[in-house]
């Protein structure tokens, strides 16, 4: 089984679409997508994703299952002063001091259980569990029962938030270290492949993450969002 896990083009968030830029990285996205040779599309509910999604769907004349839990992570936090913030955007001082934030119990640590994280995560969590299960992967402890062993293809437009969410439950793992120790910008493909070397055991590996390739084939250089400035002293991007 393999899962290709796409994040939407540059986004215009004010109206929940995409800018010109990320229209164009949509188009060059699905000459790459559309000779994956996937069975199964997915698309969260946001606009962004939508738009970007229609670009491969049109040409083979496909629609996407609209999955509720692909919407952007809606997990937040909330400070004394009453503040509510997301959660995976905090500053490296406050997450990398917390020990927990680098365990499967993270989501218990007492900022990311302030408000709504653990309900958040699980939201996606059991959603993604629903769906790998009708396509023949149960999840069972650290590992996937194989029900329907397969050779399908299932493409899930979304973003970056979540992500990293589904990778964490995916390999066991925090979010944490996905959401501040890398970026998957926008359009970029991640490629997830199951791994069953024993009779009725799965887990699953990443081949690519964060993969750009469609947008270099065209000359066209990946836009900014969810980068941040390379140095402190000036507001120079990677």
């Amino acid at each position: 089984m393999r899962i290709l896990i796409v994040r939407h083009g540059d986004p215009n968030y004010t109206i929940d679409s995409l800018t010109k830029k990320g229209k164009s990285e949509a188009k060059n996205l699905a000459k790459k997508l559309t000779k994956a040779g996937a069975e199964y599309y997915y698309c969260s509910p946001l606009g962004r994703a939508r738009k970007t999604a229609s670009y491969t769907l049109k040409p083979l004349k496909r629609k996407a299952e609209i999955l509720p839990w692909l919407r952007e992570f809606e997990g937040k936090v909330k400070y004394p002063d009453g503040k509510i913030a997301g959660c995976w955007d905090r500053l490296p001082s406050e997450w990398t001091s917390e020990p927990l934030h680098y365990t499967e119990k993270w989501y218990e640590s007492p900022l990311m259980s302030s408000y709504n994280v653990k309900e958040e995560y699980f939201k996606v969590a059991n959603g993604l569990d629903e769906l790998l299960k009708k396509h023949g992967y149960i999840h069972d402890g650290k590992i996937f029962r194989v029900e329907n062993g397969n050779h399908d293809t299932i493409v899930l437009f979304c973003h970056f938030g979540v992500e990293c969410v589904i990778l964490s439950h995916l390999f066991g793992v925090s979010p944490m270290i996905f959401w501040h120790n890398f970026v998957a910008l926008p359009s970029s493909v991640t490629e997830i492949v199951t791994e069953e070397r024993e009779k009725g055991i799965a887990t699953f590996r990443a081949i690519s993450f964060g993969d750009t390739g469609h947008l270099y084939k065209a000359n066209e250089k990946p836009s900014f969002a969810a980068r941040f400035c390379e140095c402190f002293e000036d507001s120079t991007r990677h």
